[in-house]
């Protein structure tokens, strides 16, 4: 599984709005600075930071958060602000990890590579499909171990076989098994936008966070760990222990 060109945007607009309700903007204390988390930003008025020098980051000050986690605390109806801060990635995934995820279809957009159109012009592989569990959890010695991964040699042949009777036909037919006979396992990529407060869902402890999916609970559950502010805003139930 593989998280790539992740972009995270509007913080300033969604921290801005957060404080229209009570028209509180002159308690607002964040703004871009060139040193995430600075200590010493003195903002005067506006949203550049008098330190910054170089390249610019959003910092939350202390004011907003403080009101932010306050929201957030309040439920769905009061952090609507988290709603506006959007993020877009692209995720190479399983199939049966994708059905999973697209559960989650209020907010989120996906748009994927194409199966239809693009199946058959590449070699299939075993790099195609999702195989770290199962490299990682059995022994080369395991009966098991060594019947499935037989299996999947003859099965990985038999796709790529039919792939080329495709390309060399133009027969539907092979093409149509091909579709059939593709597992779960396969590796799609999509690019995928949604926002703070879908990611709030998705990681909290009673939706993904310890899922029995690795892919949940470890792959994901760690990208979303490295967002920034991902520990005040979306995962903030382990800041009050």
């Amino acid at each position: 599984m593989l998280f790539e060109n992740t972009e995270v945007f509007n913080f300033d607009g969604a921290l801005r709005g957060m404080r229209n309700p009570k028209e509180s903007w002159n308690k607002s204390d964040s703004g871009f600075c060139s040193v995430v988390h600075c200590d010493n930003c003195r903002f005067n008025g506006t949203n550049k930071c008098e330190e910054s020098t170089s390249e610019l980051d959003f910092v939350i000050g202390p004011n907003d958060l403080q009101l932010a986690q306050t929201l957030i605390k309040a439920g769905s109806e009061h952090r609507k602000f988290m709603r506006q801060i959007f993020v877009s990635v692209d995720i190479t995934a399983p199939l049966y990890w994708w059905k999973e995820f697209d559960t989650y279809k209020v907010g989120t957009v996906s748009n994927s590579c194409s199966t239809m159109h693009k199946l058959a012009d590449t070699p299939i592989t075993v790099d195609c499909f999702e195989m770290g569990d199962f490299a990682d959890t059995t022994e080369e010695s395991n009966t098991y171990n060594l019947y499935t991964k037989a299996m999947w040699s003859k099965l990985i042949g038999h796709l790529e076989a039919l792939r080329k009777e495709f390309n060399e036909t133009k027969d539907k037919q092979y093409w149509k098994e091909l579709i059939r006979l593709l597992p779960e396992s396969w590796l799609q990529k999509r690019t995928v936008t949604m926002n703070y407060e879908n990611l709030l869902g998705i990681c909290s402890k009673e939706q993904r966070r310890f899922h029995k999916l690795t892919e949940w609970s470890v792959n994901f559950i760690q990208w979303a760990r490295n967002l920034p502010y991902a520990q005040d805003l979306l995962f903030i139930d382990e800041l009050s222990k």
